[in-house]
């Protein structure tokens, strides 16, 4: 792909998305730097301002930055590279709004671990094992008494996060301390969930049932 052509087309679609491609292109691939998607000197979006100042959530977003950036690179995405920059604007028009939400944080939680699942699930490039990448995934888990497959996104950030997606389900949980493997715990308007994982063994419940054994299935 041509990267002065591409990072022009990315400046039609937002001015953030802009000053990450340029970034990009004029950073040495020896020393990359990877910074937020906008600048926090000039933030002025609610949610923005609660990314600069939440360590948390600046991982999440640096993470998503370097994502995104290489999903523009795979001409083999899916979707393709121009539609991912069409999705990457709507998502953060998207993301935006949780600063109208009850709980701001964990709003922009849910909004970065779906996106990072999206975008990892849709390229070969995106899923890398670059030795500093946070994210990893999607994995598919079989869980006895469930008929799909979970899908596991994790966020390695402090703390973790995973994004779960099975049918028409997902859900969005938050690391807990645990003395054995990791846990993850969270809850929407229909009760509580928890994932505990060690290695390719896991642990699902989820409302109105008990809790089902997982195991991973073989990477395609």
């Amino acid at each position: 792909m041509n990267q002065p052509n591409m990072k022009t087309v990315t400046c039609l679609f937002a001015t953030s998305l802009c000053a990450a491609a340029s970034s990009w292109v004029n950073a040495s691939p020896a020393t990359p730097t990877f910074q937020t998607s906008f600048d926090c000197a000039t933030a002025k979006v609610s949610v923005e301002k609660l990314i600069c100042r939440d360590p948390q959530l600046t991982q999440m977003d640096i993470e998503l930055t370097r994502l995104y950036r290489l999903a523009l690179t795979d001409d083999h995405s899916v979707p393709r590279p121009d539609k991912v920059m069409i999705d990457q604007q709507f998502w953060i028009e998207a993301r935006n709004q949780c600063g109208s939400d009850p709980a701001p944080k964990a709003c922009a939680i849910r909004s970065y671990a779906e996106r990072a699942h999206q975008l990892r699930q849709g390229s070969a490039i995106v899923r890398t094992k670059d030795p500093d990448r946070l994210t990893e995934g999607p994995l598919a888990f079989r869980c006895t008494g469930l008929n799909a497959l979970i899908a596991a996104t994790f966020f390695n950030t402090q703390p973790g996060v995973v994004y779960l997606k099975w049918a028409n389900s997902s859900i969005t949980l938050s690391q807990v301390r645990n003395d054995s493997g990791t846990q993850y715990t969270g809850k929407d308007s229909q009760g509580s969930y928890s994932f505990w994982q060690d290695g390719n063994v896991a642990l699902f419940q989820k409302p109105g049932s008990g809790e089902m054994s997982c195991t991973a299935e073989p990477a395609s």
